[in-house]
């Protein structure tokens, strides 16, 4: 009896629901016509994304048609040295490819090979020896090895909708059987599915160098398929201390591999003689790099070597594969204003319009990845752009890029030194000391616009921290330029998103207690998307699939004669910065709650971000 009764209550439960979702569609219905017979238009949120589309579409075609002649020019170039590029692989790496990435709420229906193998799990296309060509409107483009079953284009199209690709249909080319071979050895890089195979083969026969040198290299595409930023390794010759191979995935680090110690220190030796570093001092710290062609691309590896422990070694590598380079729409497509004021400040009508930008955030917020952003931004073919770093992490082209610390010459040294180069755009890899900060604010008021990374925990701490480098007896006259000149700060963070695939629904009542309701400005009502902490194949089981920017912005709007009250406020409490007129902020508390309504967050990790 009480099985019927269950089996009654969950029809009617199911009844509800359905009666509901055909209430929900009639609604829809309703409001659609409404609109028709009102001419009220598309919704809001249409018209937004709309927007967003036609936006994405102009800056790309932009972007393409600005460097497209210089591009072809290069390419005849380089035919003539006998080294081939084509046209779209050269645009790439001018920074105007094609689009990069979606909203959450927007599939795309373009895309590139590269693409698609960067966010298609390969458990869900590999084993059908299928090369990836591209999506093009809906079309998914495939050559396969051997003839598709309709059950695998099912599980193909599935994942790649779960994926965030819009596919209508699945279409097969016919290739030479030869040529698809090697595409699919040069470019689908099948090493990173043997990696624990190789591993074995290798441990079984230790002094096989072959087999070390193929063990890296799937241990570097197998951390590059997972998504990983860094490879810490550590090399220990205690007997009973663990050398462990871990990979740092979406901010979290994973042990992989455990291997002995004296084959983590054949591959430690492989890997700093690579690096160009001398692999016989073990004592003293040192950087090097190194690279590797992986899908059909370079990837640029830097080596970082120091003393662990009595007589070991830590070495940690840092992935920069260019394919992860962010644009504006990418980064912002959750804070179109952002994109807006800061796009508006990179291009200035006249020279000396962009003034003092900042980002700040703590280590492994993304300042860089910004940083990179706003370089692509800008028009290298009209404008020149002259980086300071230390170190160069991605090369950019048509700008130029100067390293620190050659000749022993500081951030300050070399900032005075480009201002002899006529740049329109000084871009500074991140504020260290007193001097360099009154070197850039001294760029600034001569003309350039300058942009720079700072550690501060918020957007007001930042203007602490940048007048707590100024020396004492000019902390006002440096005072005075920098709220002359400062125009935007952008404090940034990572917050982990939800796998859009396994990630479910909930009213937020009932999974927060009311006073991180009332924190997060959510009402009971409201729906909210909560983690899968089983996950799925597209997250690797984890229920989190990438990071996105936790944003605090500080937009300073206020003519240069109108500026007397930033510069009093300053001096006195920076908190009152935000009374003045022409200052508008973008709270923590406001991008959490956007995130959380997109579905993007989970609102328990929303809540522990509140009062970081």
């Amino acid at each position: 009896m009480d099985k019927d009764i269950t089996t009654e209550s969950n029809n009617e439960d199911s009844t509800v629901t359905s009666n509901s979702e055909i209430k929900e569609g009639e609604d829809r219905s309703f409001e659609k016509r409404d609109r028709r017979q009102f001419n009220l238009g598309p919704p809001p949120g249409i018209r937004e994304r709309r927007r967003g589309k036609e936006r994405r579409r102009s800056r790309i075609s932009i972007g393409r048609e600005r460097y497209l002649d210089m591009v072809l020019k290069e390419r005849a170039l380089f035919l003539q040295q006998g080294v081939i590029r084509t046209t779209e692989q050269l645009l790439t790496v001018a920074g105007a490819g094609a689009e990069q990435a979606a909203s959450k709420t927007e599939a795309l229906e373009n895309a590139t090979g590269d693409q698609l193998r960067a966010k298609l799990p390969v458990q869900a296309w590999m084993p059908f020896s299928i090369h990836l060509i591209s999506l093009d409107n809906g079309i998914l483009k495939v050559a396969p090895l051997d003839e598709m079953g309709d059950k695998q284009k099912k599980i193909l199209k599935a994942t790649a909708i779960k994926s965030g690709f819009r596919v209508e249909d699945i279409k097969t080319e016919l290739w030479d059987r030869a040529e698809l071979i090697q595409t699919l050895r040069n470019v689908h890089d099948l090493s990173a599915d043997r990696c624990e195979k190789t591993l074995g083969d290798w441990l079984n026969d230790i002094d096989n160098g072959l087999l070390l040198n193929q063990f890296m290299r799937d241990m570097l595409a197998e951390a590059l398929q997972l998504r990983a930023s860094d490879i810490h390794l550590v090399q220990d010759n205690a007997s009973d201390a663990p050398n462990w191979i871990k990979y740092r995935v979406d901010g979290d680090i994973t042990p992989m591999h455990l291997l002995p110690s004296d084959a983590m220190a054949r591959l430690t030796t492989l890997i700093k003689r690579d690096a160009g570093l001398n692999f016989g001092d073990r004592t003293t710290p040192k950087d090097g790099r190194f690279s590797f062609l992986w899908q059909g691309r370079a990837i640029d590896v830097r080596v970082a070597a120091g003393p662990h422990s009595q007589d070991g070694e830590k070495i940690t590598l840092r992935l920069l594969d260019r394919a992860n380079l962010k644009s504006f729409d990418t980064l912002f497509s959750k804070s179109p204003e952002v994109d807006a004021h800061l796009t508006k400040l990179l291009a200035p009508e006249i020279k000396g319009g962009g003034g003092f930008i900042l980002m700040s955030g703590p280590t492994g917020s993304g300042k860089s990845t910004t940083l990179y952003a706003c370089v692509l931004e800008i028009d290298r073919r009209r404008r020149h752009v002259l980086t300071i770093e230390d170190p160069i992490e991605y090369e950019m082209r048509y700008a130029t890029q100067w390293q620190v610390e050659q000749d022993n010459r500081s951030f300050a040294d070399l900032i005075r030194a480009a201002m002899r180069h006529d740049p329109d755009y000084i871009v500074i890899g991140e504020m260290r000391d007193g001097e360099t900060v009154e070197t850039a604010l001294k760029a600034a008021e001569s003309g350039h616009t300058v942009i720079s990374t700072i550690h501060a925990d918020t957007a007001l701490q930042t203007l602490e921290r940048l007048r707590s480098f100024m020396p004492s007896e000019r902390e006002r006259s440096s005072t005075y330029t920098l709220a002359q000149q400062v125009r935007m700060i952008l404090n940034q963070r990572l917050i982990k998103t939800l796998c859009h695939s396994c990630s479910y629904k909930k009213m937020a009542g009932e999974v927060l207690e009311e006073h991180k309701l009332q924190a997060l400005g959510l009402s009971r009502d409201d729906n909210v998307k909560i983690l899968n902490a089983s996950g799925c194949s597209l997250c690797s089981k984890t229920g989190i699939l990438g990071r996105t920017l936790l944003l605090e912005v500080l937009i300073i709007d206020i003519p240069l004669s109108k500026r007397d009250p930033l510069f009093r406020a300053l001096m006195s409490n920076v908190n009152d910065v935000l009374n003045i007129p022409g200052v508008s902020l973008i709270s923590r508390q406001d991008s959490l709650l956007k995130l959380i309504k997109e579905g993007a967050i989970d609102p328990e990790t929303a809540f522990s971000q509140l009062n970081m």
